[in-house]
C-alpha cells in the first residue's frame, strides 16, 4: 500500500474511532492519487454491474481513467464500511443546483442502504447551496430510478446520446 494511501486511510479510521462509528461518509480528496485509484477502483466494479444490467457493453462511465478522477473539479463523498471505500457519490453544484454525476457501490456492499445513505447526505449538506437536484441515469435501470423516486426525484426529460443508450434525467425541487 502507498504512504500516502496508508495515511490517508490511517486518518479515516481515527474519525471513525473517535465519533464512534464502524462506518461513515467523508469528502474524499481526489487530487491524492491513491484515493483517485480507490475510487476508481469502487467505480469499475459498481459500473461492470451497471453495463450488464443495462445490456451494453460500450458503458462511458467504465472508460474514465485514474487521471480523469485525479483530475477532476467535482466534489466526491466516500461511504466508509470500517476502513473498505464502500461508495461514492460524485457531485456538482452549478447556479444552485446540484448534480449528481455519480453513485456508485461496490458490489460487495449492495443491498446495506449505502447509496440511499450517500443521496441523503447529498441532499442534506448542499441544501443552503442549491435548490433542485438533478440526476441522469439509463431508462432501463430501474434500481436506480427506484431509488431516485423515493427521495422524491422526477422524471422530467429522456434522450438517446451517441453511445446509443436511452437516459433519462430527474430532478429534485425544493431540496431544503
Amino acid at each position: 500500500m502507498v504512504r500516502a494511501e496508508c495515511y490517508y486511510l490511517q486518518s479515516i479510521q481515527l474519525k471513525m474511532l473517535q465519533q464512534g462509528f464502524q462506518s461513515m461518509i467523508a469528502k474524499l480528496d481526489n487530487a491524492n492519487e491513491a484515493v483517485a485509484k480507490q475510487i476508481y477502483t469502487t467505480f469499475q466494479r459498481s459500473y461492470k454491474i451497471e453495463a450488464e444490467l443495462i445490456g451494453t457493453q460500450n458503458f462511458p462511465p467504465l472508460s474514465r481513467t485514474v487521471n480523469d478522477i485525479h483530475n477532476s473539479q467535482t466534489l466526491f463523498y466516500g461511504f466508509y464500511d470500517d476502513t473498505q471505500l464502500a461508495g461514492v457519490i460524485e457531485l456538482v453544484i452549478i447556479n444552485e443546483r446540484l448534480e449528481i454525476n455519480s453513485l456508485t457501490v461496490d458490489p460487495k456492499h449492495f443491498r446495506k442502504g449505502i447509496a440511499d445513505k450517500l443521496i441523503r447526505y447529498a441532499l442534506t449538506n448542499f441544501i443552503e447551496t442549491a435548490s433542485t437536484a438533478i440526476v441522469e441515469t439509463a431508462v432501463v435501470n430501474e434500481p436506480a430510478i427506484k431509488l431516485y423516486k423515493k427521495h422524491d426525484f422526477v422524471e422530467f426529460k429522456r434522450w438517446t446520446p451517441d453511445h446509443g443508450i436511452e437516459k433519462l434525467a430527474m430532478i429534485r425541487t425544493g431540496i431544503v
